[in-house]
């Protein structure tokens, strides 16, 4: 009999956690005849993938109504309002999934409060393996938390090794319950589809792109990127700035580019479901994020052969990158550093920029469906 695997990972906006998810999921169900992959639509927010859940011989179980498109969307005070709706509406119908469907495994990618409170109290038969991204902030709720449910997670995965060594020096998690496992961010089939000479911007055909990708959010910094840019223009005219993606900084950014006159130089491009065109084009990748973990573009850019240059944030774009040998590292949302290491990357050699984004490409395939799946599938073997 098949082992039931189901995933929770509600979400409530096109972040890279989604494409995880969806991928992991892929992964086992097509490399193994072994499990039975579920995930979990809470509230509609995985209605847009469907194809691809169907097509990948995936399970989609509704929790609930799908209510998803009335959830605040943006906005600290907003999504905490959505969190709480979804824990809610979604304790009952969780906690009768769990006890009458019985899976053995619960992978946790998403607002994991809620599966892990049922967890403390009812104290389940199905393994539950916590799945830590990004730069959780340990303030006292969290800490206490998730000491007092650690018991009772059979294991708590993280995307880099950065995270998981942070996560073992707060003592969060036992060291013998807590593993790295890298993401399955790689689609092979929108590489193979990426078009060298995809039209962009016409009046742009003259410039170099540097290229960046993300939520319009602070967390991505495209503030500090775009005035970072500013300075580097002024000396090199031969490059424009994309950023791709959407968010509630838009507003911001575009007072920000008209108060710098730089509006045939930087360029929102909007979301995209397909950024590697736009990779395939450019020539500089930057990521000037705060905190990553350790970044789904940076992956997708390495296999790109885009040359990187990225900000020392926590918690995994400085281990990506090799302390800065394969690529440039600059310090983090520091005035003048990203401008300092644009002009860097303007003096160096091509075999020096070659061999970087070989190095890269080579890190990046550790990012594949199959490599992950190869590292799950030994994790839920040893579960047994």
């Amino acid at each position: 009999m098949k082992k039931k695997i189901f995933y929770w990972s509600p979400c409530l906006s096109h972040v890279g956690t989604v494409i995880s998810t969806l991928n992991s999921a892929i992964a086992l169900s097509k490399y193994s005849n072994e499990f039975d992959v579920s995930i979990l639509n809470v509230c509609g927010e995985w209605d847009e993938y469907n194809d691809q859940i169907e097509k990948n011989s995936i399970n989609l179980i509704n929790l609930n109504f799908k209510y998803f498109k009335y959830l605040p969307k943006t906005g600290y005070v907003g999504s905490r309002f959505s969190y709480i709706v979804i824990f809610i509406f979604s304790f009952i119908p969780l906690l009768r999934i769990i006890r009458f469907q019985k899976p053995e495994v619960l992978i946790l990618h998403l607002i994991t409060s809620l599966p892990l409170f049922l967890q403390y109290l009812f104290n389940f038969k199905t393994k539950f393996i916590l799945r830590i991204s990004g730069y959780p902030k340990l303030n006292f709720f969290r800490k206490f938390f998730w000491k007092k449910i650690s018991k009772k997670i059979e294991l708590t995965t993280c995307p880099t090794i950065d995270l998981k060594s942070y996560l073992i020096k707060n003592k969060i998690f036992n060291e013998n319950k807590i593993t790295f496992l890298p993401d399955a961010i790689l689609d092979y089939s929108k590489l193979k589809k990426a078009n060298k000479n995809f039209s962009i911007i016409k009046d742009c055909s003259n410039n170099k792109i540097i290229l960046s990708v993300g939520r319009l959010t602070k967390q991505k910094n495209f503030v500090y990127l775009i005035n970072e840019f500013y300075k580097f223009n002024k000396v090199n005219k031969n490059y424009v700035l994309f950023i791709v993606g959407e968010g509630e900084e838009r507003e911001n950014l575009e007072k920000t580019i008209q108060s710098l006159e730089l509006k045939d130089k930087v360029f929102l491009i909007g979301h995209r479901s397909n950024i590697y065109d736009y990779m395939r084009n450019s020539e500089i990748f930057v990521l000037s994020s705060l905190w990553e973990s350790p970044g789904f573009v940076i992956i997708e850019a390495a296999i790109n052969n885009l040359f990187i240059i990225s900000s020392d944030c926590p918690t995994g774009p400085k281990e990506f990158l090799n302390d800065g040998k394969n690529g440039l590292l600059f310090k983090n949302n520091v005035n003048d550093e990203l401008f300092k290491t644009l002009l860097k990357f303007s003096e160096l050699n091509s075999e020096k920029k070659f061999k970087d984004k070989l190095k890269l490409k080579k890190n990046a395939i550790n990012y594949s469906k199959f490599k992950h799946y190869i590292k799950l599938k030994k994790i839920l073997g040893d579960l047994q």
